[in-house]
């Protein structure tokens, strides 16, 4: 057994990187927990394995008391003093209490540690593996489905793909050979756990590092991506060399490089629109392939704006369900209300208008209250005064007076 043991630890070394030390050191953990289970015994026990001969051997650790309470964990120190006169109260004495069929139960445990540590070092190599192609694309192959996984094989993982990261417009099958994009690894107590997806924004945008060369070598560089998987996506593009057209780039000769991604994807439609600075041409350019004839900026919120379109544009900015400004509005990170021209010219009008109305009113106010001061001058002008009346009233008096 002690050959065996031995040739199986430098295997396990050669092989699969495992270090023997790791394993011995497991091995004479596990053989401890054997020998209390098998021998009912609660003493502090050792187990010593020898790396040379493969040999074995168990060790009741007793320490030295004036007087023992516990026969399986103590010793007394006159016992103590017979094995060797120079241990003191306090010291710990080794007992070899290797039983003489604990050849067998060592074999069976060193065989459950040794396939345990194998198990554990080919989770490790499949986790180191696979995570390097962590945010990556991996083709695999459909395997299963269950009413809530899809599952792909990867070789020697198999990664599973939730509902919300299957495109609605595909139907999976067995055997189906498909491109996924790795959204996690993790090494869970079963095994390591591979989850992919492809619904992920990021799975376009290495979709487009493989067709286009300028793409994956950053000549033309995607800034950003709006996506509604199986149906529209957008992804504008803008170039690090003023003599390159990044969105022709990006399309490539009549539409052959991102007719393959389409492709790849069922028939996901594409919008390519250049990204830039300017964030109004950027709103333009992002309600491609409607026109665009004004983005006025709100004000009191800096990430909203109103965009001004065509008449008979209208329907095609906002698009079947809103999609086209829903995507538009993700891609640039703005509030877009779309508005018609009319529409706004209206709006437009209807605001003059009521400016217009409120500045005659206010004249008509001014002119009122100067007629009200006018009128209660008229009243006092006509009203006698007090001493013209008293000088009416005199001759009448000296009248009276005379008769």
């Amino acid at each position: 057994m002690s050959k065996e043991l031995l040739g199986a630890l430098d295997v396990l070394e050669t092989e699969k990187g495992i270090d023997k030390e790791v394993v011995i050191d497991a091995l004479e953990a596990a053989l401890v927990s054997a020998y209390k289970r098998n021998y009912d015994q609660a003493q502090n026990v050792e187990v010593q394995f020898d790396p040379k001969k493969g040999d074995i051997h168990v060790f009741a650790v007793k320490k030295v008391v004036d007087q023992v309470y516990d026969s399986r964990l103590e010793v007394g120190l006159d016992e103590a003093l017979t094995i060797n006169k120079g241990y003191e109260l306090g010291d710990d004495i080794k007992f070899e209490v290797t039983p003489k069929n604990f050849g067998r139960i060592a074999a069976q445990t060193a065989k459950q540690v040794i396939l345990q540590r194998v198990r554990e070092a080919e989770r490790n190599i499949i986790f180191n593996q696979y995570s390097q192609y962590e945010n990556e694309i991996v083709t695999g192959e459909v395997e299963r489905q269950d009413s809530r996984f899809v599952y792909v094989s990867l070789g020697k993982v198999e990664a599973v793909m939730g509902r919300q990261d299957q495109m609605p417009n595909e139907t999976y099958r067995i055997h189906d050979r498909i491109k996924v994009y790795v959204t996690r690894v993790e090494n869970a107590t079963k095994g390591p756990q591979v989850f992919v997806s492809r619904t992920h924004a990021d799975l376009l945008k290495r979709l487009f590092e493989q067709e286009v060369p300028e793409i994956y070598d950053g000549t033309v560089e995607i800034m950003a991506i709006a996506r509604e998987a199986g149906d529209r996506a957008k992804v504008a593009v803008r170039s690090n060399n003023p003599d390159i057209d990044p969105v022709g780039t990006s399309v490539g000769p009549r539409g052959q490089r991102v007719q393959t991604i389409v492709n790849e994807l069922g028939g996901e439609n594409m919008d390519i629109v250049e990204w830039t600075d300017d964030e109004a041409k950027f709103i333009a350019n992002a309600l491609n392939p409607a026109e665009v004839l004004d983005v006025i900026f709100d004000p009191n919120n800096e990430r909203a704006c109103e965009v001004i379109v065509p008449d008979y544009q209208l329907s095609l900015a906002i698009g079947k369900r809103g999609q086209n400004a829903r995507l538009a509005a993700k891609l640039t990170g703005y509030k877009i209300d779309i508005k018609s021209e009319s529409e706004a010219s209206a709006i437009m009008e209807a605001d003059e208008g009521a400016d217009d109305a409120t500045a005659p009113a206010e004249d008509a106010s001014a002119s009122d209250t100067s007629a009200t001061d006018d009128d209660a001058a008229s009243t006092v002008d006509d009203t006698p005064a007090a001493d013209d009346v008293a000088e009416s009233a005199a001759p009448a008096d000296d009248e009276q007076a005379t008769d």
